[in-house]
C-alpha cells in the first residue's frame, strides 16, 4: 500500500533515504519546492478502488473511507474492482480523467503495480495503498527494493499472523493433541506479498509458543472459500492417517474453505482448530448453532482501514505531510464467546 506522485517525485521518508515511484535519488523526508505532489487549496477529491468491493471485509472499508470523506469535507468516489486486474489501469484512468487529486487502492493482483503507478506519477496524481502492496518496479512485491514500494495503509502482516499462530498453538495445547498426528494446513494465494508476511509470522509464533514438532503443509490457494476447499481436499488425499489439522492462512476465506473441505471429508470439529483472519466469515459459524473447526479468528476491521486512509491522504493533499511507509489499524482476537462484545457486526 503506498505512494505515488506527480511527474514530480513524491518522495517518503521511510528509516533513511528512499526512492519514490521512479525518482531518481532519495529524500531526506523534507520535499523541495519542484518535487512532491502539489497542495490542494479546494475541496480535496479523491478515488478509493478496491478489489473485492462486495466482500465484507471491504464493503466495511469502503464505508469507514465515506464516514471519513464526510467528516473532511472530501469528495470521495468509491470503484469496485472485483477481481479483474485489467480493470485496475482503466479505473485510475478513469479517475484521473475525474481529476482525483489522490487516488487509493487495493489491486486484484499485484502484477498491475507498476502500471498503476506510472500512470499515476504521469498525472501527478498522489498514490497510496491499502491492504495489500505494490510495487513501482516490478510485479512481485515481494522482491521489490522498500524504496520502491507504495505507501501502504492496512494491517501489520507480521503482527496479525503472530496472533493467529499464538492462538492456534493454544488451541494446540489446549486440545491435547500428539503432534506426530497432527498436521498444520497454512493456505494462501502465494504471489501476493501480505499473505506471505502473515503466514510466516504465524508460523513462528506457533512454534515458539508450541515447538517445531507439528508438520506444516504449505497450500497454495487463489485466496477464495472455494479455492481453499479444493486445494484442501487435494491435500486431504495426498495426507491420510492425520487425525487432528491446524489451519490459517491469509484471510477468513482460505481458513473457511479448508475447515469446510476437512469436515466434508468427514473431520470432526473436535479435530480441527481453524483459527480465521478477518472474522467476518469466522462469525457466521458462531451464528449457526452448529459445531464448528473454526475456534478463533483475528478480527480485522474494515472500517478503520478505510477512514485511515482517508485521513492519510487528505493530510498529505491538504498538509503536505509526508506519507508514512506503512500506517496499521489495531485487531482484535474473538471466538464464539466474545465477537459480540467487539461491536463487530456479522452480515
Amino acid at each position: 500500500m503506498f505512494i505515488r506522485r506527480r511527474s514530480r517525485v513524491l518522495s517518503v521518508a521511510v528509516l533513511g533515504c528512499v526512492s519514490l515511484v521512479g525518482a531518481v535519488g532519495c529524500s531526506t523526508g523534507q520535499e523541495s519546492s519542484s518535487g512532491g505532489v502539489a497542495k490542494v487549496e479546494g475541496k480535496v477529491s479523491l478515488t478509493y478502488l478496491q478489489k473485492q468491493g462486495d466482500q465484507e471485509y471491504f464493503v466495511g472499508e469502503a464505508a469507514g473511507a465515506k464516514a471519513k470523506a464526510a467528516e473532511l469535507g472530501v469528495d470521495l468516489k468509491v470503484v469496485n474492482l472485483g477481481n479483474d486486474a485489467n480493470k485496475t489501469v482503466g479505473e485510475v484512468q478513469s479517475a484521473i480523467a475525474r481529476k482525483s487529486n489522490g487516488l487509493i487502492v487495493v489491486v486484484p493482483d499485484p502484477a498491475v503495480g507498476p502500471q498503476v503507478v506510472q500512470t499515476a506519477k504521469d498525472a501527478g496524481v498522489a498514490l497510496l495503498t491499502s491492504d495489500d502492496q505494490i510495487c513501482a518496479t516490478g510485479p512481485a512485491p515481494a522482491a521489490c527494493g522498500k524504496g520502491d514500494l507504495v505507501a501502504r495503509v492496512g494491517f501489520s502482516g507480521e503482527q496479525m499472523g503472530g496472533e493467529v499462530g499464538k492462538r492456534a498453538a493454544a488451541e494446540f495445547k489446549k486440545a491435547g493433541w500428539n503432534a506426530a498426528d497432527t498436521r498444520i494446513i497454512s493456505a494462501w494465494k502465494q504471489d501476493v506479498t501480505v499473505c506471505g508476511d502473515r503466514v510466516k509470522a504465524a508460523k513462528a509464533a506457533f512454534a515458539a509458543e508450541a515447538g517445531d514438532g507439528v508438520k506444516n503443509i504449505d497450500v497454495a490457494t487463489d485466496n477464495t472459500p472455494t479455492g481453499a476447499q479444493d486445494k484442501t481436499a487435494a491435500t486431504l488425499t495426498a495426507n491420510p492417517g492425520v487425525k487432528h489439522w491446524i489451519v490459517w492462512g491469509c484471510n477468513d476465506e482460505n481458513v473457511q474453505g479448508s475447515v469446510t473441505a476437512l469436515q466434508n471429508a468427514g473431520v470432526s470439529p473436535d479435530d480441527i482448530a481453524g483459527v480465521g483472519l478477518g472474522a467476518y466469515l469466522a462469525c457466521k459459524d458462531w451464528t449457526s448453532g452448529k459445531p464448528s473447526g473454526m475456534k478463533a479468528a483475528l478480527f480485522i476491521n474494515g472500517k478503520d482501514v478505510g477512514a485511515l486512509a482517508v485521513q492519510t491522504m487528505y493530510d498529505k493533499l491538504k498538509n503536505n505531510k509526508d506519507f508514512p511507509a506503512e500506517a496499521f489499524a489495531p485487531t482484535t482476537m474473538v471466538d464464539a464467546s466474545t465477537w459480540q462484545t467487539t461491536g463487530m457486526t456479522c452480515n
